[in-house]
């Protein structure tokens, strides 16, 4: 008994979630909470893939289309788009994407690097690859992946930054 309270103890957690028929993955720890599709105020002279900010419970957070950084063609809001609210250090910000599909526990040995691939510097942050079933499943480097979405530090907390 105490082997198998030892083997999930290693295990690590993703929530995984689509975007235009792939599958990613992020860190478990690193989620707040999954909402629907709320209200989303643009912020003038912001990057494209900025959709704007947010109110979550009192505090306003920005608003990251993952559609639209990874440069793949828009779509309509369907009843499965969600935005996953995600912590980085002191800053919260939501990613919206297309649906959510599942929280696996994955062996750390399961977790595969990314490929070498000419150009890829703009992929540094993939943090590897697992196979779910039939599926290849992109893991992400959150921190890696929102760096240069805000200043160093940057965070925003309530009314009064903006």
């Amino acid at each position: 008994m105490a082997e198998l309270a030892v083997t999930a103890s290693q295990t690590v957690q993703y929530l995984t979630f689509g975007l235009a028929e792939q599958e990613y993955g992020i860190s478990i720890l690193q989620v707040q909470e999954i909402k629907g599709p709320s209200a989303i105020t643009p912020i003038p002279n912001t990057p494209a893939h900025v959709g704007g900010v947010m109110n979550l419970r009192g505090t306003i957070i920005p608003v990251i289309n993952l559609r639209q950084k990874f440069g793949l063609p828009p779509v309509a809001v369907s009843p499965f788009t969600v935005i996953i609210v995600v912590s980085v250090g002191v800053r919260v910000m939501g990613l919206l994407v297309d649906a959510v599909s599942d929280v696996l526990s994955v062996d750390p040995g399961e977790v595969q690097p990314p490929p070498e691939v000419a150009g890829a510097g703009r992929a540094s942050f993939v943090a590897g690859m697992i196979i779910a079933g039939e599926q290849l499943v992109t893991l992400l480097d959150i921190e890696r992946l929102l760096d240069r979405d805000l200043a160093p530090g940057a965070h925003v907390s309530d009314g009064a930054d903006i």
